[in-house]
C-alpha cells in the first residue's frame, strides 16, 4: 500500500533511497509542505555477483512518480558516489541542480562525455558557504575538510528546526587543498539548537582521527625518494589533495610526473579551472616520458580498485597503447579497498609481484589518509553540533547501528537507524520510521540500466557457475528423430576430455524416442531431452547448467 504523504504535510521526513544499506551510492531526500529536497545522487560499486555489471545506482521510481514536486537536487561534492549517477538519472528527474564551482565544473564533464549539455540545462552554481532557498527548503552551506574540494555540509532550515546533513568530512587541520572545517558556524548552529543531525558513519569502528594529509605528503616523499625505478602511484583521481601530494613528493624526489587516465585528467582540468593546483609542477605527455630514464619518471594513474579498464591494470597487463612496467619498479597503493573490490585489488597485486614490482600499501606506511572521520572526530562533530537527534548514514548496516550506539553515549536523546526507503519522521521527542517506500538497485550493464535482480543477471550467474548446454537434432515431419543428436557444452564439459559422458547423453536421447512408441508432441520431446540432460549431468557432476534444446524439423 502506498504511503499518503498528505498525512505528513506539516512534518518533516527524511526518506534515504540509498546509502543507508551501503557505503556509497548516496540519495537522501527530504519531505516538507508538500515537496521534496534530493541532496546528491551517486553510484555504487558492484562485486563479481552481478557479472557484466559495472556499476550500480539506486532505482528511482519512488521520486520520479513525485517529480513534479521534486524542488531540487543539491549535490554535496564530487565524489562518484554523491554525483555519479546523475548522468544516468538526471533525465527521468529534469529537477534544478545546486553546486559549488568545482562540483558543477566535474558534473558538466562528465555530462559532455555523453554529448553537448542543452542550452538550459538547469546546473546552478552556489557559492561556498553560501545560503539560498529551494522550494520551502532554506539551505546553509558549510565547508567541510575531505579528500575533494569543496565538501559543504547543509544545514536545512525548516519551520520544525534545523538538519544537519553532513555529506563526507573529517576534522583535517591540515587539508593542504582547501579550507579546514568551519567549526565556528558548526558551533554556532549547535547553541541555537538543532533537530537532527543526518551523519557520515564510514569509519564508526575505527578509533583516534583519521590523519592529516600533510603527513601522508610527507610519507609520500620519503618513501618515493627510496626508490630507483619507475614509480607508479595509483590512487583515486578525485582525491586533489592527493594529487596535489603525489605531485610535490615527484618534483621533491626529481621525477617529472606523467597522468594515466581520463578520469585523472579530467579531475585536473576542473581543479585548475576552479583555481586549485595552479601552482603544481608542469606534467608531461606519455610519449615524453618514455625519452626519460626510469628513474625520473613516476606515473600518476587510475586503477587503485583493480577496475579492469583503468590505465593500472592496462599497464599491468600490457594492454596499455604506451606504458610498460618492469621488474625494477615500485607501485604505491596510496588508497584504500572499497568493501567488494577485495578481489580484484589481490589479483592485480599479484599480478604485480609476479613481474618482480615492489608494491607498497597503507599497511606499509602512512601513504594514505581516509577522507572520513573517525570515532574521536565523530564526538568533536557531536559536541559542536549537539542534535536532538542523530540519524546515521553512508554505511553498512553495522555501521548504522554502532554509529547510533555511540550518539547514544554521547548524549544524543534519540536515535534512528535508517534503511533505504525508510520514511523517518524528524520530530523531536517522537523521532521514528513511521513506514517504507520502494527501493532498489539497478546496474549498468554496457549503456544500460537494469534492475540487479533481473532474470539476466541470474542467468549469466548460473551460465559462469555451471556451463551451457545446447542440444541439437533433426526431426522429420512426424517429430521422428533422423540422425544422432549433436551437443555442444561450453563451460560444462571439456570437448576433448568429456566424450564419455557426451555419448552417455546422446544415448539417453536415443531411448526417449525408442521408448515413445507413439508421435509425441514438440514440446513434450523438448521437455523430456531436457530432463534427461539435466539429470545426467546432475548425477554425473553434480552440475546445473542452462541447457538450450533446438530442434529442426523438414
Amino acid at each position: 500500500m502506498a504511503v499518503d504523504f498528505s498525512e505528513y504535510k506539516n512534518k518533516l521526513l527524511f526518506v534515504p533511497l540509498g546509502g543507508s544499506n551501503e557505503i556509497g551510492m548516496n540519495l537522501n531526500l527530504y519531505y516538507l509542505n508538500g515537496k521534496w529536497l534530493m541532496i546528491d545522487l551517486g553510484i555504487g560499486f558492484v562485486d563479481d555477483h552481478y557479472p557484466g555489471v559495472e556499476i550500480m545506482v539506486p532505482d528511482i521510481e519512488f521520486i520520479v512518480e513525485r517529480k513534479k514536486d521534486l524542488v531540487g537536487l543539491v549535490l554535496t561534492h564530487a565524489h562518484e558516489d554523491h554525483l555519479g549517477a546523475v548522468p544516468y538519472l538526471w533525465d527521468e528527474l529534469q529537477c534544478p541542480i545546486y553546486a559549488t564551482k568545482f562540483t558543477a565544473s566535474v558534473l558538466k564533464r562528465k555530462l559532455q562525455s555523453n554529448g553537448p549539455l542543452p542550452a538550459k540545462f538547469p546546473l546552478h552554481e552556489v557559492e561556498i558557504g553560501s545560503e539560498f532557498k529551494v522550494g520551502p527548503f532554506t539551505l546553509d552551506l558549510i565547508p567541510l575538510t575531505h579528500s575533494i574540494p569543496e565538501m559543504q555540509a547543509v544545514a536545512i532550515k525548516t519551520p520544525q528546526g534545523v538538519v544537519m546533513h553532513t555529506g563526507d568530512w573529517k576534522l583535517d587541520d591540515e587539508p593542504l587543498v582547501g579550507p579546514v572545517s568551519d567549526e565556528a558556524t558548526l558551533k554556532r548552529y549547535g547553541d541555537e539548537g538543532v533537530l537532527a543531525m543526518v551523519c557520515d558513519s564510514t569509519n564508526v569502528f575505527v578509533k583516534g582521527e583519521s590523519g592529516s594529509e600533510a603527513r601522508v605528503r610527507a610519507t609520500l616523499t620519503e618513501q618515493i625518494a627510496k626508490h630507483k625505478g619507475r614509480v607508479f602511484v595509483a590512487t583515486f583521481a578525485s582525491n586533489i589533495a592527493r594529487v596535489e601530494s603525489v605531485l610535490y613528493a615527484a618534483k621533491a624526489c626529481g621525477r617529472s610526473v606523467v597522468l594515466a587516465g581520463r578520469s585523472l585528467w579530467r579531475m585536473v582540468e576542473s581543479a585548475q579551472e576552479s583555481g586549485y593546483l595552479l601552482d603544481a609542477p608542469d606534467l608531461i605527455s606519455e610519449k615524453e616520458a618514455n625519452k626519460l630514464s626510469r628513474s625520473e619518471v613516476l606515473v600518476l594513474c587510475t586503477g587503485c580498485q583493480g577496475e579492469p579498464k583503468a590505465a593500472l591494470t592496462k599497464i599491468v597487463t600490457q594492454t596499455h597503447p604506451s606504458l610498460r612496467i618492469a621488474s625494477e619498479d615500485t607501485v604505491f597503493f596510496s588508497s584504500r579497498v572499497i568493501p567488494g573490490n577485495e578481489t580484484k585489488v589481490r589479483w592485480l597485486h599479484n599480478q604485480l609481484i609476479n613481474q618482480g614490482v615492489t608494491v607498497v600499501t597503507d599497511k606499509d606506511d602512512f601513504i594514505h589518509v581516509s577522507g572520513h572521520p573517525a570515532r574521536d572526530e565523530l564526538k568533536r562533530m557531536y559536541d559542536l553540533v549537539r542534535p536532538a537527534i542523530a540519524v546515521p548514514v553512508h554505511g553498512e548496516s553495522l555501521h548504522i547501528r554502532e554509529h547510533a550506539l555511540f550518539a547514544s553515549q554521547l548524549g544524543v536523546q534519540e536515535t534512528v537507524e535508517p534503511y533505504n526507503g525508510a520514511v523517518i519522521l524528524l520530530e523531536r521527542n517522537g523521532a521514528r520510521i513511521v513506514d517504507r517506500v520502494e527501493s532498489g538497485y539497478y546496474g549498468l550493464d554496457g549503456t544500460t540500466l537494469i534492475p540487479l535482480n533481473s532474470p539476466i543477471i541470474k542467468m549469466r550467474r548460473r551460465l559462469r557457475e555451471s556451463g551451457h548446454i545446447i542440444v541439437s537434432f533433426v526431426l522429420d515431419k512426424d517429430l521422428q528423430l533422423i540422425s544422432a543428436p549433436e551437443i555442444s557444452a561450453p563451460g560444462c564439459l571439456d570437448p576433448f576430455e568429456d566424450e564419455t559422458l557426451r555419448h552417455a547423453m546422446e544415448q539417453d536421447i536415443l531411448k526417449i524416442f525408442e521408448r515413445s512408441g507413439s508421435r509425441m508432441k514438440l514440446q513434450v520431446i523438448k521437455d523430456r531431452v531436457r530432463a534427461s540432460v539435466s539429470k545426467r549431468i546432475n548425477d554425473e557432476l553434480g552440475k546445473k547448467p542452462v541447457i538450450d534444446i533446438h530442434v529442426h524439423q523438414l
